[in-house]
């Protein structure tokens, strides 16, 4: 991992975003790329989703959509340890997830005048769980859950086919979404099952979703944002981050374990360490190289943390450690310090904040309870993880009697002579004219 240092510098609030390691090429491409992707698949429907599971999965011939005898089949063979696993996460998300439901609201303005605020779901929703690399039943559980819990009606769910399972969707996946009685399922991948969400597929009988959501790499990010205005999506969830805040008295060993345990996702995968203590930094990038050396996807691990995206920074003081945090946005945020709970209020930007060295990045990709569908390239300055609420729609329902609209007749009027829209005024006058 390479070492920036802005120790004894005075930055602005650019010269931080300036300084963040970011795969800005990487995105620029993908972006195009995806684009691409998703016209072809809007125009030409299944037969360009076919020639891109060809080229990208080296899959032919396979049922794009599945039947479901083969979900059936995948819960069925699903390992009893697995399974158990599965419907505890299953439970832990619900709950979480519950809470993110706001209440019907009623305003009394008046005598007579209400506006009620309602949470309404969307009603067709498209969820992508990605393939290849991992295997993600994990992710089946981040979306579905919170899309059922915000009483959403129709759930279909997509994840590239896989060439060593015979074109068939990874049956740990197809399992996790039987748990949970998805039954609309398609195997498809990248930009081109997001584009496949957004527009239809007729052949397939998929019809066009109001919200895609789902993680994956760079492609499928920025299929998402090549959708927008067409599709309400979540946030671009794209290759993953993990930002290590950490003071003198942080265990390297620990910090050295989460950076790889999210370098193993992807060569695209964001690993940065913030410390203003120099002899933490220099023994987590010793515990890095060999924890790195000996992991089962080692080679992945360490493009990953070779990649412009991957740092160690090297700051002052806490001051300039939160700075940089909150300038970064990273998708997850872990605080090894010895007053993590307290100081975790000044971190203000990240997709999810784990607090302490004993909230490792990977409870909360499966256990916590909390979702891991978060946002990533900086993002989490204004965009939150996914959640109940992105399938939920505020709407004002506003009723008004006689008496109530005769109260405030006047400066209805009023506003509308004033903003030279007489007609609006004369709507209300009718009401009190023969």
């Amino acid at each position: 991992m390479r070492t920036i240092d802005l120790r004894g510098r005075e930055l602005s609030p650019a010269d931080m975003l300036a300084a963040v390691p970011r795969a800005t090429q990487a995105r620029a491409e993908a972006l195009d790329t995806a684009a691409r992707i998703v016209e072809d698949v809007r125009e030409r429907g299944e037969t360009a989703l076919r020639e891109q599971a060809e080229q990208f999965d080296a899959v032919t011939g396979h049922d794009v959509r599945v039947p479901e005898a083969h979900i059936t089949e995948a819960l069925t063979a699903l390992a009893p340890d697995v399974r158990a696993a599965l419907e505890e996460a299953i439970r832990r998300v619900r709950l979480a997830s519950a809470a993110q439901v706001p209440p019907t609201q009623v305003t009394r303005i008046g005598e007579g005048a209400v506006i009620t605020q309602r949470w309404q779901p969307v009603h067709r929703v498209g969820v992508y769980i990605p393939g290849g690399k991992a295997v993600y039943p994990s992710s089946v559980i981040m979306n579905v859950v919170p899309a059922q819990v915000a009483g959403v009606e129709q759930i279909a769910l997509a994840s590239p086919p896989q060439a060593d399972q015979g074109g068939r969707i990874h049956p740990t996946i197809l399992a996790a979404a039987a748990l949970l009685g998805v039954t609309e399922v398609y195997a498809m991948g990248g930009a081109g099952a997001i584009g496949a969400f957004a527009h239809g597929v007729p052949s397939l009988g998929l019809d066009p979703v109001d919200v895609v959501s789902g993680p994956g790499n760079n492609y499928v990010a920025s299929a998402k944002r090549a959708v927008a205005g067409v599709v309400g999506t979540d946030s671009e969830a794209g290759a993953t981050e993990i930002l290590v805040v950490a003071d003198a008295d942080a265990d390297p060993r620990l910090i050295a374990a989460d950076l790889v345990s999210q370098a193993e996702h992807d060569e695209q995968a964001s690993a940065v360490l913030v410390t203003d203590a120099a002899e933490v930094a220099e023994q987590v990038a010793s515990a890095v190289e060999r924890i790195a050396a000996a992991t089962r996807h080692s080679e992945r691990v360490g493009a990953a943390l070779a990649g412009p995206q991957s740092a160690i920074v090297l700051v002052d003081d806490r001051a300039m450690a939160t700075a940089f945090s909150n300038a970064y946005a990273p998708e997850h945020l872990e605080l090894h310090l010895v007053d993590a709970e307290e100081a975790a209020a000044a971190f203000t930007s990240a997709g999810a904040v784990f607090v302490g060295d004993q909230t490792p990045v990977s409870l909360g990709d499966y256990m916590a309870g909390s979702n891991h569908v978060l946002p990533t390239g900086g993002q989490a300055r204004y965009a939150p993880g996914l959640g109940a609420y992105t399938f939920l729609r505020p709407q004002q329902v506003i009723s008004y009697d006689r008496a109530a609209l005769a109260a405030v007749r006047a400066g209805v009027v009023a506003l509308a002579d004033t903003e030279v829209l007489p007609a609006h005024g004369e709507a209300i006058e009718a009401r009190f004219t023969a």
